[in-house]
């Protein structure tokens, strides 16, 4: 299975005509937040494959009706409406033998939307406590990818109170094992720092810009 993840960069090697080309065999497409919902919908209808996202702390124009549950249009649930991708936040969702689980947002530095204190975050995670066990029981493990915005603490994380990392991820990690976690929020300005980080059992992966991940299994 081949992961497209995106994420905080517009890159002009997605954002392209030949995007259909260079990734005709990608299965499915995250993105880790801070990319605008247009170049998302750009990337589902160049591709048409299932994109699943979490909102970051810029481009969060439409973060109030996904997080609502609202739709312009009429009532009811607002979950492939209106750009296609599938948002994640708070959630567990499963689809084509893969179970992604979303935590969006970053760590609490002013009174912008989508900001969280640790604890705050923690609470997200409780959330997504009844299905992440109904996983464990019905479908043999708790998640496969926890996709967020911020990293954990510690790794890949910034000194800046902005880009600090969340706690509550490493401890997620340790107690679900996750095969994969991947966030956006910090950018890579040389090819010397850091992508990828192994914790525990889960592989920590830094989407910026545009990230391949081939799983080796069948799709």
């Amino acid at each position: 299975m081949k992961i497209l993840c995106v994420s905080d960069q517009i890159d002009p090697l997605i954002y392209t005509n030949s995007l259909k080309q260079r990734h005709a065999d990608v299965d499915v497409i995250l993105s880790a937040g801070d990319l605008p919902m247009e170049y998302l919908d750009f990337i589902i209808s160049t591709l048409n494959k299932p994109l699943f996202f979490v909102f970051g702390n810029h481009h969060t124009k439409e973060y109030g009706q996904y997080k609502q549950g609202r739709s312009p249009y009429g009532s009811g649930v607002l979950e492939t409406f209106p750009y296609g991708g599938i948002h994640v936040d708070s959630k567990v969702h499963y689809e084509n033998g893969l179970i992604i689980a979303g935590l969006g947002g970053c760590m609490r530095y002013n009174t912008g939307e989508n900001q969280f204190t640790d604890f705050q975050m923690f609470l997200q995670i409780a959330k997504l406590l009844p299905a992440l066990f109904f996983n464990r029981i019905f479908r043999g493990r708790y998640v496969d990818i926890l996709l967020t915005h911020a990293s954990p603490k510690g790794i890949h994380d910034k000194n800046d109170k902005c880009h600090w990392g969340f706690k509550s991820f490493l401890w997620f990690m340790r107690a679900f094992k996750p095969r994969y976690l991947i966030h956006g929020h910090i950018h890579l300005y040389s090819l010397t720092e850091k992508r990828c980080t192994t914790y525990h059992s889960t592989q920590v992966v830094n989407a910026y810009s545009h990230y391949l991940i081939d799983t080796g299994e069948p799709s």
